[in-house]
């Protein structure tokens, strides 16, 4: 509301300071830093009214080192993710922007998903939340959501910018404008396109279109089609991928401000005209906006940090890892961004495979030597790390590792991922 605010105010009277609100950078400043606030003001309110209402988690015995301390504490924090992001994207995004308005949605959409499971965890008193089949409904009329959006809605294109004249143009950066000249720049109207950008190859961007050449005249409604698979199948795994994570304390949201961090510097490049065509990638027009959530994201992830670092305070169950995942892969998707995310959330498709692996290969080995064998001493993957004396045809480490080191080690490695993502695309 601020927002509106302050171009009333600039509109009327040229109030000094108005102005600032204007840029994306002032706001995704303000945004993070009240997200951060107002998640260390009311996590510590929230973790005590749920002590109070007996809120906590129930604990299976795995024998995992620590683990059976966990039994009780507070869940369902991630309510202070949630309410420290909605509060600051409210007072200072823009709610005309097609973008923000998409991820609002996606994120109450994930909140209520993971809410309703909680609930019924604690309902019950024990680890049988909603059924899987339910969670995936939601997670994939979330995908068909966006995916109809992007596809439908005259607010979100692209646009083609090539430059003129490049000695010029370096002239001006390397004088420090921040504003190249328009003569510069040769502009294509603003176009519905199915095209993405992957790793690898010159320009770094795909036309899904360009696998349905078969079709003739309709190839055009079949890359759309394809694309709103790519959204489900991304929504999906993303959000389930996070939810598995969520396992250690710190883990989950550790890793996601890192994931965070990256996506926030692709939509500013890629909805800044002067970047995107510097560095010859996707402009997308009015994009920037989510820079704003982005960043109103990490300051909520960082705040949430504070309290669910080891020993954890609170956890945010599925109400808040269901919702992270979610959040990262419709802001990947709306970024075009959404083929980097097995590289760049590789923890998170790690912790998928590594269930999906552990029960197929236990089911078949039970079924051809009547006895089930392992490939990890347990699944998910970060607890692998954590057992120590079962046998498995994946050994290492030797002994277990301690829980601050996983959670440490696998931010490390978020971090690479990230950097990485960043380097295959100056690979060409």
């Amino acid at each position: 509301m601020l927002y509106y605010l302050s171009e009333y105010l600039l509109h009327t009277g040229n109030v000094p300071g108005a102005r600032l609100m204007t840029y994306i950078t002032f706001r995704s400043g303000a945004a993070f830093l009240l997200s951060l606030i107002i998640a260390l003001v009311i996590g510590r309110r929230i973790i005590d009214r749920l002590q109070l209402m007996q809120i906590g988690e129930t604990v299976r015995d795995l024998g995992l080192e620590g683990q059976l301390k966990k039994e009780g504490t507070p869940t369902m924090g991630g309510v202070i993710i949630i309410l420290s992001l909605l509060v600051p994207c409210l007072l200072v995004g823009n709610l005309s922007n097609i973008y923000m308005v998409l991820m609002l949605i996606a994120t109450v959409w994930c909140g209520a998903i993971g809410f309703l499971d909680d609930y019924l965890k604690i309902k019950r008193h024990n680890k049988d939340g909603m059924k899987g089949k339910f969670k995936i409904v939601g997670q994939v009329g979330l995908g068909l959501l966006v995916g109809l959006t992007m596809c439908f809605s005259p607010d979100i294109t692209q646009r083609q910018v090539t430059v003129s004249d490049t000695s010029t143009r370096f002239e001006h950066v390397s004088e420090g404008s921040e504003f190249a000249e328009v003569s510069e720049f040769s502009q294509s109207p603003d176009m519905k396109s199915t095209q993405t950008t992957i790793p690898f190859v010159k320009g770094n961007n795909f036309d899904y279109a360009s696998l349905t050449q078969w079709m003739g005249d309709h190839a055009q409604t079949g890359g759309w089609i394809l694309f709103i698979i790519v959204v489900i199948v991304a929504v999906t795994a993303t959000s389930n991928g996070a939810n598995l994570t969520d396992g250690l304390d710190g883990l989950c949201a550790g890793i996601s401000a890192v994931i965070c961090a990256a996506l926030a510097i692709m939509a500013y490049l890629g909805g800044n005209v002067i970047y995107s065509t510097y560095l010859n990638i996707m402009y997308i027009p009015g994009s920037s906006e989510l820079v704003v959530f982005i960043s109103a994201l990490m300051g909520a992830l960082i705040g949430f940090l504070w309290y669910n670092a080891n020993p954890a305070q609170v956890f945010m169950g599925d109400t808040g890892s269901l919702t992270l995942g979610g959040i990262i892969a419709v802001f990947a998707i709306l970024i075009h961004k959404e083929l980097l995310i097995p590289l760049l959330c590789l923890i998170f498709f790690a912790e998928d495979l590594s269930v999906i692996i552990q029960t197929a290969y236990f089911k078949y080995t039970k079924k051809k030597y009547g006895a089930g064998r392992r490939v990890l001493r347990m699944a998910p993957l970060h607890h692998h790390f954590q057992k120590e004396g079962i046998d498995a045809l994946i050994q290492i480490p030797k002994r277990a590792m301690a829980e601050p080191k996983i959670v440490t080690r696998f931010w490390i490695l978020s971090i690479l991922f990230a950097v990485l993502t960043f380097i295959t695309l100056k690979i060409r």
